[in-house]
């Protein structure tokens, strides 16, 4: 959805501080002996995000009607204030931590939060990147934006992962 420049940019802002905060509160729950728990469950997360990311772009971006639209409307404009206001993805994060807490305990929820919010702030970030920089070659971010640019304006059935090139190898739909 189109947003202002302070809607775009907020992400930027307010996910570092709330996986800061939700982190410190979660590791002192956790305590000495259950930080190693914690750090692993977190990593798990941030991991499962990228095929959260690949899943999202692939099944929901291109093929849920009006999410489609807004989502075809940035592969025209890829350089516009096009996104998903906070209160919407911070609400779902929020959602899925909630859930996890009734089922288990603060400090995995707080892990599990912090380890997914963690790769959407990642993603977002190299989103960004790779639309408003112009990174050397050869790079990580150089190769993402090369390979997103093949997304945008060669086959928009291929390489659907931003942050990694992983799931599209694992799906076949990896395309340089």
């Amino acid at each position: 959805m189109q947003l202002g420049l302070i809607g775009y940019y907020s992400d930027f802002v307010v996910y570092p501080l709330v996986i800061a905060l939700l982190g410190v509160a979660g590791l002192i729950e956790a305590g000495e002996e259950g930080a190693p728990d914690w750090i692993g469950m977190a990593l798990v997360c941030l991991g499962l995000w990228t095929l959260i990311e690949y899943v999202l772009h692939r099944f929901v971006l291109h093929h849920v009607p009006w999410v489609r639209d807004l989502h075809d409307r940035h592969h025209v404009e890829e350089r516009s204030p096009v996104g998903t206001p906070t209160w919407l993805s911070l609400g779902v994060h929020a959602a899925i931590a909630l859930s996890v807490w009734l089922i288990t305990d603060f400090a995995t929820a707080s892990a599990v939060g912090c380890g997914l919010m963690l790769g959407y702030l990642w993603y977002i970030s190299v989103h960004h990147m790779i639309h408003h920089w112009h990174p050397g070659h050869p790079s990580y971010l150089y190769t993402l934006k090369r390979r997103h640019a093949v997304h945008h304006h060669v086959d928009d059935n291929a390489n659907f992962g931003v942050t990694s090139m992983f799931w599209d190898r694992v799906f076949g739909t990896a395309r340089l």
